[in-house]
């Protein structure tokens, strides 16, 4: 699957992105939160990565990495507005987050689900090398 940025101009042709981005109008929070010893130790410099396949598309919504507190604050990603016809269980859009570090060997997945005027955290639990049973 071909990666592209979120911003990409080619994205604005692609139906499947449009048909995407008209079904998402809204806007959803994440924090990913990175941390060792029952979250006592923050781990910084983790690679973080946000995508969602969208047509022949793996789009790359968030690249960055963990800060000294082993935090990302404030990541926007689209969502769908409202609830569902139920009127009970909001509408969400999932996402897949790759988490990477060479120095901690560390190559984990989550998917996560994001809804309108929420704000999502993702806790990323790392075990120190030489721990691993």
């Amino acid at each position: 699957m071909i990666e592209k940025y979120f911003n990409d101009e080619s994205l604005k042709n692609d139906p499947s992105f449009v048909e995407f981005l008209n079904n998402n109008p809204g806007k959803g929070y994440l924090k990913v939160r990175a941390t060792a010893a029952n979250e006592a130790v923050p781990i910084s410099n983790i690679n973080i990565k946000v995508t969602k396949n969208i047509g022949n598309y793996k789009v790359i919504f968030y690249e960055g990495k963990t800060d000294y507190s082993g935090m990302i604050n404030d990541i926007v990603l689209p969502s769908p507005r409202g609830v569902s016809n139920d009127e009970v269980a909001p509408v969400f859009t999932d996402y897949n987050l790759e988490a990477t570090g060479s120095s901690q060997n560390i190559n984990l997945n989550y998917k996560i689900s994001i809804c309108c005027n929420i704000t999502v955290i993702q806790y990323i639990n790392i075990t120190p090398k030489g721990l691993v049973s």
